[in-house]
């Protein structure tokens, strides 16, 4: 049986690439760019006063604004594979953020689908440059990116890798690219604190997407852009926000965390702003949808105070909560002439709907079973927004915590050994006000969800008595 569902998924992929190449330019490019760390109140076009973002706040005038738009995840490694999945925390591969416990607990596996190796397969060209953290050498090998549909791979496999933005060195594809940053110290996987800052990878990085574009721009492609701004070094303490100019907020009467927190803000605003100008310059901005989001709330690391810039905007909660401001997320899609202009739509959107989204666009099959929807109609100003089923979130650290949300209502189970709270989001969109009491029924029902939307993951356990 198994044989037959993969000769039947052979058939239908290359019945797709014939129709495709009949079609020529109709399948649009797609580009995910995917901030580290970024709050819902980040944006000027968000509702942010003092930390500038024109290119952001221009791409949002130029397609579509979503208000009501969900991470994967409240922390990183989980929300990456619900967005490259399809699948929710209670389905998917990656639930929680493993680092040096069990590698394998944070890796892809060879039977996993994604998003990248379906569009691989309709045809398009896949590239993924900057931060994985789904797969690494050694343990995790498994999940490295060329083995999920990505034909290229530069950056970041470890997410605490990652948390260097001056690292010794980056990987492109399976091999090492040293680079002239000294470290003070440095464990295996790349993370640590550099003594000399010669080279800031975020650069190296923007320039590789770019490159991207550049070799690709003739043919359809699939461009996974994940920079790690704004992300901490964690491992350097509260001198975490690195960069190398802090640019207009150089000189600001802030503390050093905020104004480097802001810099970095700045300059995922330009990398943005590069892209989008390099489409338009390659004539392929009307044929290209790109995609802006962030991979959960803003972060109290490396310094940053996420009060000081209001970076939750009116949510409550943070990074590693499942309150509003640990998972209700920018997403932003531009898309000339195909996405009208300065619509901001409030239709409740997730990671999971990238998949079929990215497959319909495409024109190609898309597999069974997945979480999300099809926002394509939502986009493009030509249908209402999709019926959809309860959206649920877990989080294994500190506890085992769950979140569901069904119309406007929203209820949090912080632990098992906490009652649920329950919030009408409709007119308490800061969970300030747990009605739990009030509906008893609601709570009933809600509670039963977060049995019935979750299967036992033996990576991710659920210990008694959490």
């Amino acid at each position: 049986m198994v044989r037959f569902i993969g000769l039947v998924w052979v058939i239908l992929i290359a019945l797709t690439n014939l129709h495709a190449r009949a079609a020529g330019a109709a399948r649009p490019n797609l580009i995910v760019i995917l901030a580290d760390d970024l709050g819902y109140g980040d944006l000027g076009c968000y509702g942010q006063r003092r930390i500038r973002t024109p290119r952001l706040d221009r791409m949002a005038a130029e397609g579509v604004r979503f208000t009501q738009f969900y991470a994967g995840a409240t922390v990183c490694a989980p929300s990456r594979s619900v967005l490259m999945q399809g699948l929710h925390t209670g389905h998917c591969r990656v639930r929680g953020n493993a680092g040096r416990k069990n590698p394998l607990a944070q890796s892809l596996r060879p039977d996993d689908m994604t998003v990248a190796r379906a569009l691989k397969d309709a045809g398009y060209a896949t590239g993924l440059v900057g931060k994985w953290g789904l797969g690494d050498v050694g343990d995790a090998e498994p999940g490295l990116p060329r083995r999920h549909g990505f034909e290229s791979f530069f950056g970041y496999l470890s997410q605490l890798h990652a948390h260097n933005d001056y690292p010794s060195f980056l990987w492109r594809n399976e091999e090492r690219v040293p680079l002239p940053n000294r470290m003070l110290r440095e464990d295996p996987s790349g993370a640590g604190v550099s003594t000399n800052k010669a080279v800031y990878s975020p650069d190296l990085i923007t320039a590789e997407a770019l490159a991207f574009i550049r070799q690709q721009h003739e043919k359809p492609f699939f461009l996974c852009f994940t920079p790690t701004l704004p992300h901490a070094n964690n491992e350097a303490g509260t001198n975490g926000m690195e960069i190398p100019q802090r640019g207009p907020y150089a000189t600001a009467d802030w503390p050093a965390p905020q104004r480097g927190h802001a810099a970095m803000i700045d300059r995922l605003d330009q990398d943005v702003g590069r892209i989008l100008d390099l489409l338009d310059e390659k004539g392929i901005g009307n044929n290209t949808l790109v995609v802006f989001t962030s991979d959960n709330g803003p972060h109290r690391e490396g310094g940053n105070n996420p009060d000081f810039n209001d970076s939750n905007g009116p949510l409550r909660g943070i990074k590693r909560d499942l309150y509003e401001g640990g998972i209700r997320v920018p997403f932003i899609a531009r898309w000339p002439g195909m996405i009208p202009a300065g619509k901001v739509s409030d239709v409740v959107g997730w990671f999971p709907d990238f998949f079929p989204t990215a497959m319909s666009l495409a024109g190609a099959p898309c597999p069974a079973g997945l979480d999300g929807v099809d926002l394509t109609p939502v986009l493009t100003g030509k249908g209402p927004g999709p019926d959809r089923g309860p959206l649920y979130w877990e989080f294994h650290e500190g506890g085992f915590k769950q979140a569901v949300r069904d119309g406007w209502w929203k209820a949090v189970r912080r632990s098992r050994k906490l009652p649920v709270e329950l919030f009408d989001l409709s007119n308490d969109p800061g969970e300030a006000h747990d009605i739990a009491a009030d509906h008893p029924a609601e709570v009933a029902r809600l509670t039963a969800l977060f049995s019935s939307l979750r299967v036992d993951s033996p990576d991710w356990p659920v210990i008694a008595g959490e």
